[in-house]
């Protein structure tokens, strides 16, 4: 059983840290290179947690059995003719919990965050190939394209990005 808790900028900037080195370092294409050190992860939660008190950024954690299993992103565009849309980011489900629901379970969670925020549409992109693409397209994501070269990988081949939206509306 996976319980979705939205958080807030006094989560545990340690325990995030793991997860991101976690996904990371098991090949999860999220903007860092393996091998992730802690004082990395750590720094980058450290710039992300503040932002949350802004209100348009939201993090979703993702427990099982009492531990961290995962988080979600959603950023919520605040220019003028953006204010429809969210941006999913930084999916990672750890290793010990994946292919048990954990991601499918984040990502209905921040749909619904999504609308309740009044969202519409919700983008995203991710490494074309992964499998974060095979979940997204059997949640309803539709390709919207793709680039080709766009993210290095540690060993420095670049592979191609596609971008993905899901319509919150008929």
């Amino acid at each position: 059983m996976v319980q979705i808790d939205r958080l807030t900028s006094a989560a545990d900037s340690s325990i995030l840290a793991e997860l991101l080195r976690d996904a990371v370092n098991n090949g999860a294409s999220i903007g860092f290179l393996s091998p992730l050190s802690s004082a990395e992860a750590q720094a980058y939660w450290h710039d992300v947690l503040p932002v949350l008190d802004s209100g348009n950024r939201i993090l979703l954690g993702a427990f099982a059995e009492g531990s961290l299993a995962g988080s979600v992103q959603l950023d919520l565009a605040t220019k003028p003719n953006a204010t429809h849309r969210a941006e999913i980011m930084k999916l990672m489900v750890h290793t010990g919990a994946r292919r048990k629901g954990v991601g499918r379970a984040l990502m209905v969670a921040a749909e619904e965050a999504a609308r309740d925020a009044g969202r519409t549409l919700i983008v995203l992109d991710t490494r074309q190939g992964d499998p974060s693409e095979k979940l997204y397209r059997s949640l309803g994501y539709r390709e919207g394209g793709v680039i080709p070269q766009y993210a290095r990988s540690s060993n420095g081949e670049l592979h191609p990005t596609i971008f993905l939206y899901h319509l919150l509306v008929d």
